[in-house]
């Protein structure tokens, strides 16, 4: 079983309140049914909960499947003043308690964008509103959801039909790529946002038996999922940008540790530097950084991170590779190393995407003559793929991305 803990610290005063009572019912909206739960698919003002509606828009329920250790039922009891709207999609079981948000000026052209997306699949979204409703966040961010998705397979340049279908345990006649449909995995990708620490920790513990006050990435393996749970009473998650930011540094990590099936660790350098390339595709006004757990991570506020990588190369001050990989824990990762990997990613999927895409492949989902996972030697392997894929070895890499940070940054 595999548990992390991650941290958005662009904003260092991190409020530390507990009790449900502070999640708060989301902000008054309509109800179509009184009679009904405000998160009942009927009050769902975009579908109704009208199959054909559904259909159109890729949802496949608005509650009522497993979720965490239990399902959805269980997790409105649990989290009774939450107002859990749910939202199954292909690849996504996803839980959303925000109430409504003012768009800011700022976001205004991205959201534009993204309602107008929304709104193909979804007719009765509006493309003039300055408020997103909490039915309409949930949308928003189920449509994020599968846009991540589809973009991480674009990254590993594979498709839909490369992973086995589940009704088999293992696949010995070809190349391996996990256990079932979802990157490998069986279950699909979890995902539950709530607007408070008191109710983060509450599931948390209920379901898993942590006392986590941030950000959480875990492993279920009894229902082979990937779950991540979000409060946005830490850092400045209140902010959409920031939240959607975060949401994707957390997701490209559960991604990559399912794909081809999550069944041994891969090394942090890789894992962190795909999680900042990914938050800075969507913003870089917000930083998040993983950390050891009961400690903070060394972290920065800084937006342009071309600059500061720049700076950590002409000072001498850059990692290498060797000592990189060799690095077991998040905890070990030097804030020039945050910069580092991250801009790694960036050389390498700017550079060699080809390459980058069967290095993912070749270090995941390895197993032996028998069929069963090997993470043997996996130091080894990955010194061997590096060179092999990328087309270097570490010292050349080191020279080659440094080279490319002062002539490109």
């Amino acid at each position: 079983m595999s548990c992390y803990s991650s941290r958005s610290l662009r904003g260092l005063a991190l409020a530390c309140i507990s009790g449900l009572l502070l999640g708060g019912a989301p902000c008054a909206q309509k109800l179509i049914n009184k009679d009904l739960p405000r998160n009942h698919p009927q009050n769902d003002p975009y579908t109704l909960g009208q199959k054909e509606l559904l259909e159109a828009a890729g949802i496949l329920s608005l509650g009522g499947f497993e979720f965490g250790k239990s399902d959805t039922a269980t997790v409105d009891r649990d989290l009774a003043v939450a107002d859990i709207r749910w939202i199954e999609t292909e690849h996504f079981e996803l839980g959303f308690a925000l109430g409504t948000y003012k768009v800011r000026a700022k976001e205004k052209k991205t959201i534009q964008i993204e309602l107008t997306e929304l709104s193909q699949k979804l007719p009765e979204v509006s493309l003039k509103t300055k408020q997103l409703d909490s039915w309409l966040r949930a949308h928003l961010y189920a449509h994020r959801l599968e846009k991540m998705y589809v973009e991480f397979l674009d990254l590993v340049q594979l498709t839909e039909s490369d992973f086995p279908d589940g009704s088999a345990p293992w696949d010995m006649t070809g190349t391996y790529r996990g256990e079932g449909p979802h990157l490998g995995q069986k279950g699909k990708y979890e995902v539950l946002i709530l607007p408070s620490e008191g109710l983060s920790v509450a599931f948390l513990d209920k379901h898993f038996g942590l006392q986590v006050r941030r950000t959480q990435r875990y492993n279920v393996p009894d229902r082979d999922t990937l779950t991540l749970t979000i409060h946005t009473q830490q850092g400045t998650l209140k902010s959409d940008e920031a939240l959607h930011g975060h949401l994707a540094f957390n997701l490209i990590q559960n991604l990559l540790n399912g794909f081809e099936h999550y069944s041994y660790n891969i090394p942090v350098w890789l894992l962190e530097g795909m999680a900042h390339w990914a938050e800075r595709r969507v913003t870089e006004n917000f930083n998040t950084f993983d950390g050891a757990e009961g400690s903070l991570p060394e972290t920065s506020r800084k937006s342009d991170w071309a600059a500061a990588t720049k700076k950590v190369v002409t000072t001498g001050k850059a990692p290498r590779m060797a000592t990189l990989v060799r690095k077991q824990g998040y905890g070990q990762l030097s804030l020039p190393d945050h910069y580092a990997v991250w801009s790694m990613i960036d050389f390498i999927h700017q550079t060699r995407p080809d390459g980058l895409a069967r290095f993912i492949q070749a270090l995941k989902g390895r197993t032996d003559e028998n069929g069963f996972s090997d993470n043997s030697d996996l130091l080894g392997h990955h010194r061997k793929i590096f060179r092999e894929y990328l087309g270097m070895s570490y010292s050349e890499f080191d020279t080659a991305w440094a080279e490319w940070v002062l002539s490109s940054y």
